[in-house]
């Protein structure tokens, strides 16, 4: 049994939560947020069987994009009086971790 952590950016939350539904794939969603942009994400715990990690890894990638933000740095990121521009980046996608689960309880 293996535990998927994937972030996924808000804007992907929706259907991808619809695609796991569909796939009858369990799965706990938290409110996450990055250190980078300070933005919201989402956090998936998917407890899953070792056989069924490559559907869940496919359905990740169908449903999560990458895109482009403009990032603003913050006050604090240099001095006061600084002007820093408005940077574009690129944002989206998930990052997955795959961990091994000694066991499993209910």
């Amino acid at each position: 049994m293996k535990v998927v952590l994937a972030i996924v950016q808000n804007a992907d939350r929706p259907n991808l939560t619809e695609a796991f539904q569909k796939a009858k794939i369990r799965h706990t969603r938290l409110n996450t947020v990055g250190g980078f942009l300070s933005q919201g994400n989402t956090t998936f715990v998917i407890g899953i069987d070792d056989d069924r990690v490559d559907q869940v890894l496919e359905i990740i990638h169908s449903e999560c994009h990458e895109r482009e933000a403009l990032h603003r740095p913050g006050h604090g990121a240099m001095h006061p009086d600084a002007y820093v521009s408005p940077v574009h980046v690129q944002v989206g996608g998930a990052t997955i971790f795959i961990l091994n689960a000694e066991q499993f309880r209910l």
